[in-house]
């Protein structure tokens, strides 16, 4: 624990020689990038003193590892984090307030690391953080991506890639271990050897390209307990960096392929797979980080054990969705041809080692492979899954006799695909659910074949955030107002919020807390005034959706109700309406073409509303660019309205949903993913509910849909709006821009089926339960009961308790004390 051995003489000297050794200059000539450097070194120095006793005790007691295998990491920035869980963030300010420095401010120079996207690598975050606080030995393992997704610009209202160079000055906390590289091979062709020493079949892959993967520790520290886990995040390396004697005989290409193929594999995040290239380099990355990480864990077991069959009592492998699938058939294939077990006693080992988490029911995340790709990319690995999907189709045909049903919804390859979820659940243990409400879907809908045969695979666990991310760092006021009411446990046991409850009907608390909330929204007032230009009333009603932009998740179906609103206005000037900041932030995929047409509205109406001076300002519209971990955390504190507004089954928990509530913002929301037991724990009082239920959205879908033309030939409203889509409104220079948006709301000859996610079904229903929002508002004694009782009953969704769950039910892991 930093605060016991903190000296701040020490600190500050530490701070000026990693300056002057660093960058050969005296503190007061050093760029505020290069004091962030040094304040970090600074600190990593204190952590590796405890990664090193963490690692010392870890390996006296030899508990058992979970590895947590994700494409994504979404980390956000580690200095503040790291100083709160040292639990000298208040010490580490004053010495740095000593040598004229401020800690916000530096703060501000980390980059954010470029390892994840959305809800599914900020999960995978907060996991990390839970193990390490609750004293699990667990190592998170995905890629050393140099340029992440890529960072979101905003130019004349349209989303412009860029990459984001969150590398180019170097990242403090990371330690490179090449001492623990591993080789990976894609491609050629696989011998057959028959061995008769062994009477055994030996499988030697030819002729492939191979690449080196050269791990990059990231300290994962725990909350005021000395443990430090590891993130281990892979590179590519050529194994041949550069090969002379083609480029000598004029082969340029082939001179430098090995280098591309290492360079490919880490440049970006998630490339875009709407070509046959993009699929393919997805492929590698998926195997380049899993075959790389099995390898190294099988590797450090036997460093301890002699007997491999041991593996699952010491290792579990937790398979973040469907991308890490592969680990199932690369555990066997390290297992079947380089330990030369049976194929028998190997499969038993896999299916008690993996575990999976599910994470979506939306079609195009449960990840399919063309034959022709995988086998052709991983010749090994598909004769394995091959010999997988053999044995289980005999299994489904020994419960189902003759039923050619079942093997069509259930086998691992059919139709010319490897389907990656139906391996998952063939080579599990354990199959999660993300919130209650998916787990039931995917038991009767999406997985019931699955679920009927193997139910005993079958659990749930509600997803989580950390307390000490999105209450603690970033929301101090609010931080200090509840530990100042119940003391300091709920940073580590957050069902102890509960006690604010006994606050909410007094009437010096709510003061309190909505003057907190009044001051986290000028905060964020500034950061929109300086990175949008646009002035916005902190005492009008922020109303916010942030999140990866997806149909389902429909940022359409809020921009149009936006549109509705100003409609009003500029109709019934004589009404009163209260205040409105509306606030978006999302980054859409690059090839998702419609989802960044919905970017360019949601621009292209706020430049509308925002420069209509007849609506005296009661209405404005915030696109908030590059949205990301550290901008989240000032957005989340300053809410006042969450909007959670899914198509009803389509959200498989959602966790934005969940640090809007921690930060006293009620919630508009459908009955989807976690927003039902957030409304269960709070109360449908505090919370504004609309729209289909999940089941009414799914009887709908398997009766062929709805007829969207039935509310735009009846409701004027909706007419009108949807009219403004294509009559040059908010687009006059370019009245047909938004044509695609209106035919896939309405055209029932497109080639899609028109309006999927139900936005005009629910768009009276949504209308109606934001003037409930803007009626609760204008009580400010009733809003502010509603936002301390959200707070206060946020406590079911902290991570820390997932983990726990996660532990007893699935994983069942050893908890670890590091002494003094």
């Amino acid at each position: 624990m930093i605060s016991k051995q903190f000296d701040k003489e020490t600190f500050k000297e530490s701070v000026k020689s990693n300056v002057r050794s660093l960058y050969r200059k005296t503190i007061d000539e050093a760029t505020p990038q290069q004091i962030f450097q040094a304040v970090s070194y600074a600190v990593k120095d204190v952590i590796i003193d405890n990664w090193l006793k963490s690692q010392k005790q870890f390996d006296k007691e030899d508990p058992k590892i979970v590895y947590y295998l994700s494409m994504e990491f979404l980390m956000g920035r580690a200095l503040g984090n790291n100083l709160l869980n040292l639990t000298a963030y208040g010490e580490v300010k004053e010495a740095l307030e000593e040598l004229g420095f401020d800690l916000n401010a530096i703060e501000d120079e980390e980059p954010d690391p470029a390892l994840g996207n959305g809800g599914l690598g900020r999960l995978a975050a907060c996991f990390l953080d839970s193990l390490a606080t609750l004293g699990y030995c667990a190592y998170g393992c995905g890629i050393r991506y140099h340029y992440g997704m890529f960072k979101q610009e905003i130019k004349d209202g349209y989303q412009i890639e860029v990459p984001d160079a969150w590398l180019k000055d170097g990242y403090p906390f990371e330690l490179r271990r090449p001492e623990y590289a591993k080789e990976v091979k894609f491609g050629g062709h696989v011998r057959v050897v028959y061995d008769p020493s062994t009477g055994r079949n030996e499988f030697v892959q030819e002729d492939y390209q191979s690449v080196r993967a050269i791990p990059y520790d990231l300290p994962i520290v725990g909350y005021n307990n000395q443990i430090v886990n590891t993130l281990r995040i892979w590179d590519s390396e050529a194994i041949n960096d550069f090969q002379l004697d083609s480029f000598d005989k004029g082969d340029y290409r082939k001179a430098v392929e090995q280098e591309n193929l290492a360079r490919n594999i880490v440049e970006v995040l998630y490339p875009n797979d709407n070509h046959y290239a993009g699929k393919e380099l997805r492929l590698k990355q998926q195997y380049f980080f899993i075959s790389a990480s099995i390898q190294a864990a099988v590797e450090k077991f036997k460093k301890k054990h002699g007997d491999i069959h041991e593996l699952p009592s010491k290792v579990t492998f937790q398979l973040n969705d469907t991308h890490p699938t592969v680990t199932v058939a690369e555990l066997m294939r390290i297992l079947v041809d380089e330990e030369k077990l049976s194929w028998e006693d190997a499969w038993d080992i896999t299916t008690r080692t993996c575990a999976y988490t599910n994470h979506t029911i939306m079609a195009e995340a449960l990840e399919k492979w063309p034959i022709e790709l995988f086998s052709r990319l991983l010749p090994r690995i598909y004769q394995i899954v091959e010999e997988i999907n053999r044995r289980f189709l005999i299994q489904i045909q020994q419960m189902y006799p003759g039923n050619q049903e079942k093997i069509k919804k259930m086998a691992i390859i059919y139709d010319g695909q490897v389907k990656m979820a139906h391996l998952a659940i063939a080579g599990s243990y354990s199959v999660n659910g993300v919130a209650r409400l998916h787990t039931e879907i995917l038991k009767n809908k999406e997985l019931k074949d699955f679920y009927e045969m193997m139910p005993q695979k079958f659990n749930n666990k509600t997803n989580g955030i950390t307390q000490r991310r999105f209450l603690l760092h970033g929301n101090p006021l609010l931080a200090d107002w509840v530990t100042k009411h119940i003391g300091r446990d709920w940073i580590t046991d957050l069902s102890q919020i509960s006690k604010l409850k006994i606050y909410a009907d007094d009437e010096k608390a709510q003061q309190e807390f909505m003057n907190i909330k009044y001051q986290n929204k000028l905060r964020l007032a500034k950061y929109i005034q300086e990175h949008n230009g646009i002035e916005v009333d902190p005492r009008s009603i922020f109303d916010v959706q942030v999140k990866r932009l997806h149909e389902y998740k429909r940022q359409l179906l809020n921009i149009l109700h936006v549109m509705y609103l100003y409609n009003k206005m500029k109709e019934h000037p004589e009404l009163d309406f209260y205040p409105r900041t509306f606030i978006f932030g999302a980054k859409a995929s690059a090839g998702y073409h419609r989802a960044k047409l919905i970017i360019k509205l949601i621009n292209s109406v706020a430049d509308v509303v925002n420069n209509d001076a007849s609506i005296k300002g009661k209405l404005k519209v915030v696109f908030i660019e590059n949205y990301r971990v550290s901008n989240a955390e000032i957005i989340f504190a300053a809410a006042d309205v969450s909007e959670q507004i899914s198509t009803a089954s389509k959200e498989a928990s959602g966790t934005g949903n969940m640090k809007f509530m921690l930060n006293g913002a009620l919630t508009i929301g459908t009955m989807d993913g976690a927003n039902v037991e957030i409304v269960e724990e709070v109360g449908a009082d505090n919370a504004f509910i609309f729209g289909l239920s999940s089941d009414e959205v799914i009887n709908f879908e398997q009766n062929g849909g709805y007829d969207p033309n039935f509310y735009f030939n009846t409701d004027p409203d909706i007419r009108n709006v949807l009219m403004q889509l294509i009559n040059g409104t908010f687009s006059p220079k370019d009245p047909e821009r938004f044509r695609d948006l209106y035919n896939s709301l309405l055209n029932t000859k497109s080639s899609d089926k028109p309006d999927t996610y139900f936005t005009l079904a629910d768009f009276k229903s949504y209308a109606k339960a934001q003037e409930q929002v803007e009626a609760a508002y204008r009580d400010q004694r009733g809003w502010a009961k509603s936002a301390i009782l959200n707070t206060a009953s946020s406590g079911k969704f902290s991570s820390d308790r997932t983990i726990q769950e996660y532990v007893d039910e699935i994983w069942h892991l050893d908890k670890v004390v590091v002494e003094d």
